[in-house]
């Protein structure tokens, strides 16, 4: 038993590392298309002598009830799994998540990077939910939480692909963990739950977009 999950881990950190490389790939892609395609759109502005504003008006947002409905169901793990509905759509106006920090629901179209990204900010929930979807865990703390507990948590995060940490004076508790559909909190950086939510949870079964990148998105 022993042997297959140490297997089973090995296999998942070296899909991770596949994944952050690709990642990198893309990212130099995506540098190179926003140049060339900026150089072309000066060009056209110079040439034409056209102003674009964009747009941000909501007459086509899509109505942003969550589409979220059910209630926690907590585990002998001490992790909370949500059994009932999670809206996956994307949507402009302000979504009502009934817990905090949320497990999921509908969000907005733009996730928060999460490759081991710490914020010193709270963040829009909509986007954050956005990249639990993409198979991340989400720290987050009070103020009540140790400041060597944060510091500790923090070193972890940036280390670890599919994962984000911020600040959440909302939240219950003083540190929690979240991913898609699960939720738990923890009593500091050294409690073994920590590691166990992270193996669990990092690109997990509960993923509803497994792969997708975790980079590419809003850097607050």
């Amino acid at each position: 038993m022993g042997s297959a999950d140490r297997t089973s881990s090995a296999a998942r950190k070296a899909r991770i590392e596949e994944m952050r490389q690709a990642e990198k790939v893309r990212e130099r892609r995506n540098r190179i298309l926003v140049i060339t395609g900026s150089a072309v759109a000066v060009a056209a502005l110079v040439a034409g002598g056209v102003f674009v504003v964009k747009s941000q008006s909501d007459d086509k947002s899509t109505a942003a009830d969550g589409k979220t409905a059910g209630k926690f169901v907590t585990g002998a793990d001490g992790v909370k799994t949500w059994k009932g509905t999670l809206g996956r759509t994307h949507v402009t106006k302000t979504v009502d998540y009934p817990v905090e920090p949320p497990v999921g629901g509908d969000h907005d179209r733009a996730w928060m990077n999460c490759n081991g990204d710490v914020y010193t900010e709270p963040l829009n929930n909509m986007n954050a939910v956005h990249s639990l979807e993409h198979g991340a865990v989400w720290v987050t703390y009070t103020d009540k939480a140790p400041e060597p507990d944060v510091e500790a948590l923090a070193a972890k995060v940036k280390k670890t692909p599919y994962t984000l940490m911020s600040p959440d004076d909302g939240q219950a508790d003083p540190i929690m963990l979240t991913a898609w559909g699960h939720q738990r909190t923890v009593t500091g950086a050294d409690d073994p739950a920590v590691d166990a939510f992270f193996e669990k949870f990092v690109q997990g079964e509960q993923t509803p977009e497994m792969g997708a990148t975790c980079t590419g998105g809003l850097p607050q």
